[in-house]
């Protein structure tokens, strides 16, 4: 992942935000459904979502592989006055995660290969906690030849049937595509083509009410 991580210090290593500072659309509109909790985000770069969540009462831990990513994502935190858990880290070396912790998990345009996607998702999903919820948004293959933004191979786009196989051990509640136009910074501009995923946990049974009887 060393050419990876020095592409994206590469993007993020400009003054301005690539992705701007306010956060994902989507992200925003399901997190604001939900009573603040502990939030992870994978790859959330620059971190204009941890800084929106900490901002509403969620204790916020962040990875990406970037280390300017993470010291641009400290400087927006300090200037609104939060604080963010940021990581640096490679996110298809899971040692990090922590089973059955969070009450969220965003994946904001985490694109993977299929055999780490798989991978990664397996341990996103492994980390909710019971009635936790996941949120997703990605382009799709329809992005290809669209110029807002995205990676150019198409085994690195979501299909919904993809993320139902991925996420199977969860509810899921939102999995389709949407047309979009998106105003994310200068490099997420534009009509685009994404997948959206709501998902939650299953909540563990409730406490049998019925009387025990010993012999």
């Amino acid at each position: 992942m060393t050419h990876a991580a020095d592409f994206w210090d590469a993007r993020y290593e400009a003054e301005a935000y690539a992705y701007g500072t306010e956060p994902n659309a989507y992200f925003r509109r399901q997190l604001d459904a939900l009573p603040p909790g502990r939030l992870l985000l994978l790859a959330e770069g620059e971190g204009r979502n941890a800084v929106y969540a900490a901002r509403q009462g969620w204790q916020v831990t962040a990875v990406d592989f970037s280390d300017e990513a993470r010291a641009k994502a400290q400087r927006l935190a300090a200037r609104q006055g939060v604080r963010l858990d940021y990581q640096v880290a490679d996110l298809t070396d899971l040692a990090w995660q922590r089973p059955g912790y969070y009450d969220a998990i965003g994946l904001i345009y985490a694109h993977f290969p299929p055999d780490d996607r798989q991978a990664v998702h397996a341990a996103a999903a492994a980390s909710l906690a019971p009635g936790g919820h996941l949120l997703l948004e990605a382009f799709n293959p329809r992005q290809l030849g669209l110029s807002s933004g995205g990676p150019r191979e198409a085994e690195l786009l979501y299909e919904p049937t993809q993320l139902a196989a991925d996420f199977a051990g969860l509810t899921l509640l939102k999995n389709h595509e949407a047309t979009v136009v998106l105003r994310e910074g200068s490099f997420h501009a534009g009509p685009a083509q994404v997948v959206r995923l709501l998902a939650q946990c299953p909540a563990l049974p409730a406490p049998s009410t019925e009387p025990t009887y010993s012999i």
